[in-house]
C-alpha cells in the first residue's frame, strides 16, 4: 500500500502513514483503531488511538485533525496544530517538518500530495461531493510548485462495483468533466435509475486534467475489505486516518 510510494519518493525527507481498523483500543463496533471522535465511540479510547497512531509516525509528528463537511475548503496545518479551535475543512498542506496532514475516511477517498523537491506536503479528503466541487484542484493549486513536479497516492475508498449513487451524483461531474461519464455504470441491482461510480477513475480524471499525471494506489474497496472501516456497509462504524509529512 503506501509504503510503495514512499519508496517511490524517498530519500525527500517524506513520511506517511494510512491506517486499518485493527491495532487499537476501542470496542464495538469501533473496534479497534476508530481515530474519529465523532462518531459516538468513547473518547478516551479514541484519544489513546490517537496517541498509538503518533507512536506509529514516529513519536514527535503533531497531527492537524480537521472537521471534514465535504466541501474544499483548504488551511495550513501548521495553523491548525496551534489552536485550540474545531477547524471546518476537508484538506490541508504543510511546509513545516514534524505535522502532519491528515484526513479520516470510512469509504470516501484519502489522497495525498507531494512535490519532487520535498518541500511541500498536502492532504485531502475526497468523498463524491468535495471530488466534484473541485478539492482535488483546490488542493493542487495551494501547493504552488509545477505540475509535473507533483506526486498523489490515493488510499483505501468505496470500490466501483458496490458505490451506488443517484443520477444527480453522475450529473455533478458530467457537469465539468464529460469525460467523466466512462466511471459510471447502470447499477446491477437499479440500472433504471441508479449508478455505480467509480471514485478512483473520478479522482484520476481531475487529476489528470488538472496536469498531476505522477499518481499512484487505488483499488483497496473499503466496503468489501473487511480490514477497512465502511459507513455505507455498517453504518455505525469507526473512521481511519490517512496523513503525510515532512520528516
Amino acid at each position: 500500500m503506501i509504503e510503495k510510494w514512499l519508496e517511490r519518493i524517498g530519500g525527500r525527507g517524506i513520511g506517511a502513514l494510512s491506517t486499518t481498523r485493527a491495532g487499537g483500543v476501542s470496542a464495538e463496533p469501533f473496534d479497534s483503531l476508530n481515530l474519529g471522535l465523532h462518531v459516538g465511540d468513547d473518547p478516551d479510547a479514541v484519544r489513546e488511538n490517537r496517541r498509538i497512531l503518533t507512536r506509529r509516525a514516529g513519536g514527535d509528528v503533531r497531527f492537524a485533525w480537521l472537521e471534514q463537511v465535504h466541501g474544499t475548503r483548504l488551511v495550513d496545518a501548521a495553523e491548525v496544530v496551534e489552536t485550540t479551535e474545531i477547524i471546518q475543512a476537508d484538506a490541508s498542506l504543510c511546509r513545516v517538518p514534524g505535522i502532519a496532514c491528515v484526513v479520516m475516511t470510512a469509504d470516501c477517498l484519502p489522497v495525498l500530495f507531494c512535490d519532487r523537491a520535498g518541500s511541500v506536503v498536502a492532504a485531502a479528503h475526497a468523498g463524491w461531493r468535495g471530488l466534484a466541487a473541485g478539492v482535488l484542484e483546490q488542493t493542487i493549486e495551494a501547493m504552488e510548485v509545477p505540475r509535473s513536479q507533483i506526486q498523489v497516492w490515493m488510499g483505501p475508498a468505496i470500490g466501483p462495483e458496490v458505490f451506488e449513487v443517484g443520477p444527480e451524483v453522475r450529473q455533478s461531474f458530467l457537469s465539468s468533466h464529460p469525460k467523466a461519464t466512462t466511471h459510471f455504470k447502470p447499477s446491477p441491482a437499479n440500472p433504471d435509475d441508479r449508478f455505480v461510480a467509480d471514485l478512483y477513475g473520478l479522482a484520476r480524471l481531475r487529476l489528470t486534467s488538472a496536469g498531476v499525471s505522477d499518481i499512484s494506489g487505488g483499488g483497496e474497496c473499503t466496503f468489501s475489505d473487511e480490514r477497512f472501516f465502511s459507513y455505507r456497509r455498517d453504518q455505525r462504524t469507526g473512521r481511519m486516518a490517512t496523513a503525510v509529512w515532512l520528516k
